[in-house]
């Protein structure tokens, strides 16, 4: 196989930033029909088209998309070499991109970055989508580390790195009780109106194993795939949710919420994927190197 062209790729790379031959031809102090040529003889090496045309404007294919992921990457290893080789720094603001499972917890990855948040030397960039969304990106490079609740494995095509970062037992939580009554677990569970995961939810099948092993049969009021949503009705409905603390950390710590028990035997796990690299950015070495009461935001695990 031939080896890459990367004056080449940095012509596509700069008209895809762009969006316009013309313009990026201009910049490049090139003519149009050279940018062109190079762009053609890229696409013909990695046998894909890169661009499609939609009336006077170009739109990048899949593959386009794919490779421009690459090319960022490229080009800001780069220039990063160049100043730190040169000067004996890196570029004075380093970007850090983090993609994070929509359901999770907002909690939990505002704790996860909170070393970065204020920093005039960190620009963050955070992201929310499924999993298979976020994998996808991190495979192109558009990511830096994705935090999960669920365990992915390595593969020849796909190396990632999975770790588990947090685990923290699941709780029952609801508002202080009248005259600060126990709550009578498990007895009690048949008799309140419970606030739940969706049944897509790892908790939420432990959860309902666990009752059909005691032979309790529950009162669902609600069943919720998001936990930012999960936590305001814990805060504003009647009933009694079950979640990880990390989730209503505020809310407990106020008094507004109280925690009336954990389910035995029932975790929330916490994951940071990333794929491997020989050189690990020390940014997220810092934020990988927190402890597991500081990702909990200081509630116990």
């Amino acid at each position: 196989m031939s080896r890459l062209n990367f004056h080449h790729l940095h012509y596509f790379w700069a008209v895809a930033k762009d969006g316009n031959l013309t313009r990026a031809a201009a910049k490049l102090h090139v003519s149009q029909s050279a940018l062109s040529t190079q762009i053609r003889q890229l696409e013909e090496q990695l046998g894909q088209a890169l661009f499609a045309r939609a009336g006077r404007s170009l739109q990048l294919t899949e593959a386009g998309q794919l490779a421009l992921g690459y090319a960022d990457s490229i080009f800001s290893s780069g220039t990063e070499l160049m100043a730190l080789l040169r000067e004996g720094r890196r570029d004075e603001r380093q970007v850090v991109r983090i993609g994070a499972v929509a359901t999770l917890s907002r909690n939990f990855q505002e704790n996860f970055i909170r070393p970065l948040i204020g920093r005039e030397d960190v620009e963050m960039a955070m992201y929310s989508g499924s999993l298979a969304e976020l994998l996808a990106r991190l495979r192109v490079h558009t990511l830096d580390l994705i935090l999960s609740n669920r365990r992915v494995h390595a593969s020849a095509a796909d190396p990632w790195r999975c770790r588990r970062i947090a685990r923290q037992p699941v709780s029952l939580v609801g508002k202080p009780r009248p005259k600060r009554r126990a709550f009578r677990f498990p007895q009690e569970l048949a008799e309140v109106p419970l606030l739940l995961p969706g049944r897509d939810n790892d908790i939420r099948a432990g959860f309902d194993l666990y009752c059909e092993q005691m032979g309790i049969r529950y009162r669902l009021r609600a069943e919720v795939d998001d936990m930012a949503l999960l936590r305001l009705l814990a805060r504003d409905a009647a009933g009694v949710a079950l979640l990880p603390t990390v989730v209503v950390q505020d809310e407990l710590r106020s008094g507004l919420l109280v925690e009336y028990g954990v389910v035995p035997d029932l975790h929330e796990n916490f994951y940071a994927i990333s794929v491997q690299r020989h050189f690990e950015s020390p940014l997220l070495k810092e934020l990988l190197r927190q402890s597991e009461a500081d990702v909990l935001g200081g509630l116990p695990a």
